[in-house]
């Protein structure tokens, strides 16, 4: 039985992406061309424009290699890992894991996903795919664990937890200590508190303050609004066409698309 081997035009775009990921790294993000990608390549510079359309695309080329490994990284814990704190911890460690060998030009992207009008951006819609799909990991370490999650924030809990995985990178990005052992210990240390605050959560007397942490992130998070509008939708046969003309003007729902 021989190995087979992957299609001609994919093993193009590894390649053309992987030259890029050295380049970035050699040369920085700024001072790496699209033509010099392709003679490092040895490509055409039409065919590296074929597979990426532009720099910021190799970056989501990136993007999106990290999230399908991280995605395979974290299948052991989250298959056989039924403790809440265990579960997230994993899936934070597993992302550094995935990412260490990138660390140190990590920062050369920053600038750019710091930008809003960035495509580069964690928030913007060709980050999509991959937020998504980072956000679903995070759903799944809830679903998946004994302790339960208040309704009230079963919507809103995987999404807040994404955001806080972005502080985390963010952190991990600037830490240079050896194995960036300071945003691993960071990474535990927030599946802690994560974890005894959705148990506290579930103490009626807290429930007053559950349900304003619910209404507040529902109105900022960017695809909270959509969220609960379709949620509703779903429980009302026969919706007032007036309050989901109102629901659709809530703050937050114009950022709804970008997630």
């Amino acid at each position: 039985m021989t190995d087979q081997k992957a299609p001609k035009s994919e093993q193009t775009r590894t390649l053309i992406l992987e030259t890029a990921l050295r380049l970035f790294q050699e040369r920085g993000f700024d001072k790496t061309t699209m033509r010099g990608i392709a003679k490092e390549a040895g490509v055409s510079v039409g065919n590296a424009y074929y597979y990426f359309e532009s720099k910021e695309h190799l970056v989501q080329g990136f993007y999106d290699r990290i999230g399908a490994a991280h995605q395979a990284a974290v299948r052991p814990v989250l298959d056989h890992e039924t403790d809440l704190q265990k579960r997230l911890a994993g899936v934070l460690t597993s992302w550094m894991d995935i990412a260490a060998p990138y660390h140190e030009f990590a920062s050369q992207f920053f600038k750019n996903a710091a930008d809003p009008e960035s495509p580069l951006s964690p928030f913007s819609p060709e980050s999509e795919p991959a937020r998504k799909a980072a956000i679903d990991i995070h759903r799944e370490v809830l679903a998946g664990a004994k302790t339960k999650v208040p309704a009230e924030l079963a919507d809103v809990l995987p999404e807040l937890m994404w955001l806080s995985q972005m502080g985390l990178v963010l952190y991990w990005v600037f830490d240079r200590s050896p194995n960036s052992e300071k945003t691993r210990r960071l990474a535990e240390r927030g599946a802690q508190l994560t974890t005894r605050g959705i148990v506290l959560a579930r103490f009626r007397v807290l429930r007053p303050l559950v349900r304003e942490v619910h209404e507040l992130f529902a109105d900022f998070l960017p695809g909270m609004a959509q969220t609960v509008a379709s949620k509703k939708r779903a429980s009302d046969p026969d919706p007032d066409p007036d309050l989901a003309t109102v629901t659709a003007a809530a703050p937050g729902a114009g950022a709804a698309g970008a997630s």
